[in-house]
């Protein structure tokens, strides 16, 4: 379409908000639902040993537990765009923050198992909600010149709530004198780990409110004025204003809602570029990373690390996230999304490679032997360092900005979907597949990340630098 095509002369490609800093700030509220979304996804992991204790329940039993959370976030991902499309992108976020503080409360309160399930559910289906909602705002607010860095923000909270969840459980289990069910505030530690939650949740309900609605939402309900006002204020003065909401309504003209059926290219096929979306979701968690997340301290314990250690290095793997997270951050716009995920997907190979081996020798008075334990704990670390840096923020950006105007709401919620699906399939199967074999589990995980690099190089197109109106 030709319209698109001539997008960046409207100055979107090299727009500069004078007020770069209430930019970021637009961002980083949007972003908090990331934050939520990390911590939520891996506070869990504080809590594994003790729910196993408590209700007496084998591998296959508490995996379901832990995982059943990932099904309400496939569903609340495969919604959410439909869900911004009809009420706005900001009252999406505040049912969101409605729905994280809701589960936080009723899974540090369980009556029983049945019941702890169902409220990680409802915690899960608002993170997918924020999985959605984070890029895909971000996108529509960020000045182009700046989206690639704007949109690492989702990733970034991501990991930045990973971490702070693995500092608050540490934090309490040393208070509770390193057991997970030693009592805190008349309750067992595993549950006040879960309620802390509250205080983020309230805290993104209240930035929900400072921060504007998403352009491209103002015009699609006839708020013009409203609409340029926004563009205004995150993409400079200088840009031609006009210019750029007659691209957007252009662009919105000559498409309509995106629904499902939009996504099939023929018969029950999708177009290649949703295939495209869900290929990045899938390799994303195939390669076992959330198994870092969600697992961690009960697979140290596994091989002989004390509880306290284990609780630990979580925090420290955690901590690596974010390190390789703001490198992805420097490196997003100046170098592209393609190379990024290329060095990642090869770091991420040696890093499995040497777990698979370090794991595949046999326990020694209930340890593994020094040399392969210190391999292991290294080398798992080198990994969440070389996803952190690419595929943890590349797929995030890539997400919200890589597809047509006319499919993004309904693509953007069927790859997330995907990612989450994807997600309950490793989480679901680690502690079976651990009870079988850790090391052949991690082969397996480095067969899909050595997978991941024919498939950037072969599908995946660089959106470094364009204007979402150029996407299609």
């Amino acid at each position: 379409m030709t319209s698109t095509a001539q997008a960046p002369q409207s100055g979107a490609g090299t727009a500069h908000p004078e007020h770069l800093g209430h930019v970021i700030f637009i961002a980083a509220a949007a972003a908090m639902g990331g934050f939520l979304f990390g911590y939520d996804s891996s506070v869990i992991n504080g809590a594994v040993e003790a729910i196993r204790d408590r209700y007496d329940i084998g591998s296959a039993g508490l995996a379901q537990v832990i995982a059943i959370a990932l099904i309400g976030c496939a569903i609340g991902a495969a919604t959410a765009g439909r869900i911004a499309d009809r009420i706005g992108r900001i009252r999406c976020m505040q049912i969101a923050a409605v729905l994280f503080t809701i589960s936080a409360v009723g899974s540090a309160l369980p009556f029983a198992l049945w019941d702890l399930a169902f409220w990680r559910i409802v915690g899960g289906f608002a993170i997918g909600m924020a999985s959605v909602i984070g890029p895909a705002y971000i996108a529509e607010v960020a000045p182009p010149a700046y989206r690639g860095r704007l949109g690492s923000f989702q990733q970034a909270a991501i990991v930045v709530g990973i971490a702070i969840s693995q500092l608050v459980n540490w934090g309490l289990l040393n208070a509770a004198g390193g057991n997970q069910r030693g009592h805190l505030m008349g309750l067992e530690a595993w549950q006040v780990m879960l309620g802390v939650m509250v205080i983020p949740a309230a805290l993104y309900g209240l930035l929900s409110f400072a921060i504007p609605e998403s352009p491209r939402f103002l015009l699609s309900v006839g708020k013009r004025e409203r609409a340029k006002e926004i563009l205004a204020e995150v993409e400079g003065k200088g840009a031609d204003l006009d210019k750029r909401v007659a691209d957007i309504e252009h662009a919105m003209r000559s498409e309509h809602r995106s629904t499902f059926k939009d996504l099939l290219g023929g018969g029950f096929f999708f177009k290649p570029i949703v295939w495209v979306g869900i290929g990045l979701s899938v390799f994303q968690q195939f390669v076992g990373i959330n198994v870092a997340f969600y697992y961690s301290s009960t697979l140290w314990q596994s091989v002989g690390v004390d509880p306290t250690d284990s609780f630990f290095y979580s925090f420290t793997t955690s901590i690596i996230n974010i390190i390789g997270t703001v490198i992805a951050m420097i490196f997003v716009d100046r170098i592209g999304r393609k190379p990024l995920a290329l060095i990642g997907s090869t770091g991420m190979v040696v890093g499995l490679a040497l777990e698979a081996w370090a794991f595949s020798y046999h326990l020694v008075d209930g340890k593994l032997p020094a040399t392969q334990g210190w391999v292991a704990l290294i080398a798992a670390h080198v990994f969440v360092l070389f996803f952190a840096l690419s595929w943890g923020v590349v797929v995030w950006v890539m997400l919200g900005e890589m597809f047509p105007n006319r499919l993004r709401a309904a693509a953007l919620g069927v790859a997330a979907a995907a990612q989450w699906i994807a997600n309950w399939a490793i989480t679901a199967s680690f502690p079976s597949l651990a009870d079988w074999n850790l090391s052949g589990t991690y082969i397996i995980y480095t067969v899909f990340a050595a997978l991941s690099i024919p498939f950037v190089l072969k599908f995946v197109k660089e959106t470094k630098g364009k204007a979402l109106e150029e996407m299609g």
